[in-house]
């Protein structure tokens, strides 16, 4: 998972993308927006908010919102938020006060547990969910993730050489962003959460890249079990951060999710879920 590397800045808005602030909670929240249609909100990994191709594509079909949440970047450090409903709470918050109704959500990794209670909390207010190699649920003896940034570029990525490195944050901004995310990730299992996961009747897809260093990918048969209506896609040769590694494949398996719901059905060109 990626929510104790806080080692990566906030990505600079893109020529599709302009950057804003919303106020939710008392919290001055950073978000990028882009696109048209229908909103999409998205909810970021522990290394904080970083767009990918894949957030470029998703935005030519939908009214992408991607939120920064409060503690991450370079935003205060964050000692008020305690747990993840209360900050699945200031997000749902923050949504309201960019006028977003019901919208489809997206989470990455921590954001993908953010993304659960929010849903949780706001079931009426989702229409569909997707969750990018969510950390949710872990194996009860996953280790944290690797101070150094080799070493966990190798766990984020299939092919680590193939993705573009960002300068890192300074020590100071990585320890802040360490100390809350690991303070509000919470358990590797979350026996409340998992324990209402069966109420979440809207549809839901869950992505895991085959190559996974970070969280087995055979976690995702949990959330099968757990969520009423769950589809589960493994994309091949693509490690935990899929959007950045293997944009189009992501892409397309979502795209074609939010708009067919239980309908979809993924594409099998050898250029998108295969090598």
């Amino acid at each position: 998972m990626t929510q104790t590397q806080g080692g990566t800045p906030p990505a600079a808005p893109s020529d599709a993308f302009t950057e804003g602030f919303v106020d939710a909670d008392g919290f001055r929240i950073r978000y990028l927006e882009a696109g048209a249609g229908e909103p999409l909100v998205y909810l970021h990994g522990g290394g904080g908010l970083q767009l990918t191709p894949a957030h470029e594509l998703l935005s030519r079909r939908f009214h992408v919102f991607a939120l920064e949440m409060p503690g991450f970047g370079q935003s205060p450090e964050n000692t008020r938020t305690q747990s993840m409903p209360e900050l699945a709470a200031t997000m749902t918050q923050a949504a309201t006060n960019l006028g977003v109704a019901g919208f489809n959500l997206m989470g990455t990794s921590f954001g993908g547990k953010t993304a659960l209670w929010l849903a949780l909390q706001s079931p009426e207010r989702v229409s569909a969910l997707v969750l990018e190699s969510p950390a949710a649920i872990r194996p009860e003896s996953a280790a944290p993730p690797p101070s150094s940034p080799d070493e966990l570029a190798k766990r984020l990525y299939a092919h680590p050489e193939r993705v573009p490195r960002h300068p890192p944050f300074d020590a100071e901004t990585r320890a802040k962003v360490r100390r809350f995310a690991t303070r509000v990730l919470g358990p590797n299992r979350d026996p409340e959460l998992e324990g209402r996961l069966g109420e979440l009747a809207i549809p839901a897809l869950v992505l895991f890249g085959t190559a996974d260093g970070m969280i087995p990918p055979e976690m995702g048969r949990i959330y099968m079990d757990l969520l009423p209506n769950c589809h589960l896609v493994f994309i091949y040769d693509a490690g935990h951060e899929i959007g950045a590694e293997r944009p189009e494949a992501f892409a397309e398996a979502v795209i074609d999710f939010l708009e067919r719901r239980e309908a979809f059905v993924i594409s099998r060109r050898d250029s998108v879920i295969y090598p």
